[in-house]
Formats: structure tokens, sequence, C-alpha cells
């Protein structure tokens, strides 16, 4: 059980990652808004990404009034807007993860060259439609979260457990849908982004062994930005199936061992979405590099604090941009 003065922690540490999650978020979507109104166009891999930050941006603000509400009402006489409050935090953590998994499979697709076959014309014409394919994800996820509040909201006015908001469904029903819904949430996504990373990592093993062979063993072209987004790619699967686990066991605890550690899930659900916006914006080196220009500009308003400047990225010379 975790006592009131852990919740007061986790509720703070929330606090402190919603910042950060909340400026990355930000500086991703006004970064790509300023390229819009140069170019007139948004490429689909920039939209995936302003539908990650949305939804990241959208969780960690119903994450922290969902806590603040547990916090401040003790005998639970808000209940009804502490439970919708936390079916919307499961149907925004669906949705990220769905949007994220969705961003492995564009950058697989659009990196990985297949034979034309009725797999690879399936992938070209989710790529064609991802407009529609985040619509129908952001539908999905409020859907499939919404439901919470007819299997888990009568159960938890009653219950001796001292959350408002705490996920123990009492029937079959409830805990059927439950695991349907960590199935569909959790599970799922890790499938598609796995087969997707597995894609990538093939694909560089490939290419390098060609590159190998086409110079003699020398030392071939670099794959520049390629190369970079493979690494977030890679980075973003890391990352999602460890806080997947992470989410897993918490779930376990809240439904089979009737544990109220819903915080904790909350709170692993913030860590997820400050680490992956931080790792998406060091995925393309012109957010980076400017980011860490911006960061450097800052501290030469201070000159006590030179010492933390970091070093400025430099750009190298044929990088093919992946859109």
């Amino acid at each position: 059980m975790i006592s009131i003065v852990d919740k007061i922690g986790i509720w703070l540490a929330t606090a402190a990652l919603a910042i950060l999650t909340i400026f990355f978020n930000m500086y991703l979507m006004l970064v790509i808004l300023r390229g819009y109104r140069k170019k007139q166009n948004l490429n689909p891999c920039d939209l995936i990404i302003v539908a990650i930050n949305v939804a990241s941006i959208g969780l960690q603000i119903f994450t922290y009034f969902w806590q603040s509400l547990d916090q401040i009402d003790i005998f639970c006489s808000v209940g009804f807007y502490t439970a919708i409050m936390l079916s919307l935090v499961y149907s925004t953590k669906f949705i990220l993860f769905w949007c994220t998994a969705f961003l492995t499979f564009y950058y697989g697709t659009k990196l990985v060259m297949r034979p034309v076959d009725c797999y690879k014309r399936m992938q070209e014409t989710i790529i064609k439609h991802v407009g529609l394919v985040l619509v129908m994800i952001y539908i999905g996820g409020f859907s499939h979260g919404v439901p919470l509040l007819a299997f888990l909201y009568d159960y938890n006015i009653t219950s001796t457990v001292n959350d408002c908001g705490s996920i123990m469904p009492d029937t079959v029903g409830g805990l059927i849908y439950v695991f349907y819904y960590v199935f569909i949430s959790d599970i799922v996504p890790s499938i598609v982004m796995i087969k997707s990373s597995i894609s990538i990592m093939l694909h560089l093993y490939h290419h390098l062994q060609d590159m190998k062979a086409s110079t003699n063993g020398a030392r071939g072209p670099k794959l520049g930005t390629q190369m970079r987004v493979i690494k977030m790619t890679l980075t973003l699967v890391v990352v999602f199936c460890i806080f997947v686990v992470m989410d897993l066991i918490v779930q376990s605890t809240v439904v089979l061992k009737r544990q109220n550690t819903v915080t904790v899930t909350v709170l692993v659900a913030s860590m997820y979405t400050t680490v992956s916006a931080a790792v998406m914006v060091y995925g393309k080196k012109s957010h980076w590099k400017e980011l860490i220009s911006s960061y450097n500009l800052f501290l030469d308003e201070y000159p006590c604090l030179t010492g933390l400047k970091v070093a400025e990225v430099k750009t190298e010379p044929q990088e093919n941009s992946i859109n």
C-alpha cells in the first residue's frame, strides 16, 4: 500500500515531469509550426509528432489534475469527477502509445525497401492516409478509456482503498474489460514497435554490408540523418518497452492484488512522456542543434553560469531527411 507521504512525493515528482514534458513537446510543436509557415506544407512525419505532442501534453494535464483531486478530496466527495479525470488519463495514454507505435511503423516503412506484395501495398495505403489513421487513433483512445467509468466507478465509491480513482473492478465484466484494455493499449502497440524495429535493424545491417562490399572494406559514405532517425526510433522502442513492462507490473498490483498503486501508474506514464519527448527532440539534428544554441544563448546572459554550456552540434554535409 502507498502511504499519504509517498503519494505527495509522487504528486510533486509528476509536477516536475509535467514541466519538462510540456517544455519539450511545446518546443517540438513550435519548431514544426514555424517550418509549416515557411513551406506551407506539413509532412506526415511532423503530423504524427504533433499528434504525439498533443497527447503527451494532455496526458500530463489530466494526470496532474487527477492527482490534485485525489490529494485534496480525501473524502471522495467529488469522486465522479475524479473517475472522469482518470478515464481521460487512460484515454490519452492509449492515444500516446498508439501514436508512438505509428511513428515507428512510419519510419520502418519509409526506411525499409521491400518487394511489392500485399503487405507492402497495405503499408503504403496506411502511409498515404496518415491524418485519417491519427483521427482513428484519437477516437479509439477515448472510446476505449471512457467505458472504464461504467465498470469501475460504483466499486470505487464504496472501496476501503484510500484512492478515489483506483481501478479495481469487482465484476467479471470489469476484469475482462480491463484485461482487454491493457492488451489493446499496451501489448499490441509493443508488437507493432518491436516488429518495425526488427525490420529497421535488418535494413541497417544489410545496408552496412552492402556499403562494405561496394567499397572493398573501406569506409563508405555516412548515412547522415537516416542513421540519427534509426537511433531515435530504436531508442523510442527500448524506452517504450521498458515503460510498458513497468506499467503492466503496476496494473497487475492494482487489479489482481487490490493495492492502491494507481498513482505509480500515473507516475510511470509521466516519466514516459518526458523521456520520449526528449528522445524525439534529439532525433532530429536541426531541432537538437537549435535547442542547444538557445540554451547556450540563455547562459550567455549570466556569466556565472557559462560553465554549464553544452558543445554545439556541427552540421554534417549531405544529409537526407526522412519525411
